[in-house]
């Protein structure tokens, strides 16, 4: 999926005064310990210091992410190309009012990409009409060991499955996209919904319950 925007378009943005190093103990606190994951944060502190490469690369790296998010999201492929390129360049904007707090770069491009959903679906309802070879295998991304609920995702098909996430209410859908299909964490799917673990976990609950049961009777 090729979506280029101009992340080195226009003016450079001027180069920051670095920020001071933490102390080794509050270093070992702060900072990632997942290799992939410290990567990134390099990449965001690079482009913290003005190198627009650096946030060419976390682009390459996420757009993809972002937009089966998105897609999946509001139904519509050119919709969703407009927002995950609008989610970059707000990303762009605001790279420097970002810090490492436990999570993987990619949540906080999510983040961005759901407040941007809202702000164009709040008027209106989509339903998901996706076409399946735009999306990944649910829970690709994700470490964790499958469970019962990671269970009754995976044994469906990717049609099947969206047809059934799309009768979903907003919560219980957002919740299942952000989970399976995107393989986040419990922790970061609450920093991304706004809500503290256990509301995710009680969510994720019923959304499976309810996802079970709108699947057809053949796949149950």
């Amino acid at each position: 999926m090729s979506m280029p925007i101009a992340v080195a378009a226009g003016p450079a943005p001027a180069r920051l005064r670095a920020v001071d190093a933490p102390a080794p103990a509050e270093r070992e606190q702060t900072e990632p310990r997942d290799a992939a994951v410290a990567e990134n944060w390099e990449l965001v502190r690079a482009a913290q210091r003005g190198d627009t490469a650096a946030f060419g690369k976390l682009y390459d790296r996420y757009v993809d992410w972002v937009y089966r998010y998105v897609l999946l999201r509001v139904g519509d492929r050119h919709l969703a190309e407009d927002v995950t390129s609008e989610t970059f360049l707000r990303a762009l904007r605001r790279i420097t009012s970002i810090s490492y707090q436990g999570r993987d770069v990619g949540a906080w491009f999510t983040t961005i990409a759901r407040n941007l959903v809202f702000d164009h679906v709040k008027s209106s309802r989509y339903r998901l009409e996706i076409v399946t070879d735009e999306v990944a295998e649910p829970g690709s991304r994700g470490s964790e060991a499958p469970g019962p609920e990671q269970q009754v995702i995976s044994k469906t098909t990717s049609d099947e499955l969206l047809r059934s996430i799309a009768d979903l209410g907003d919560d219980q859908r957002e919740c299942i996209i952000l989970r399976f299909i995107q393989g986040y964490s419990v922790a970061e799917t609450a920093a991304i919904m706004q809500r503290n673990e256990g509301a995710v976990k009680a969510l994720q609950h019923r959304a499976v319950r309810r996802l079970a049961k709108l699947l057809p009777s053949g796949v149950r």
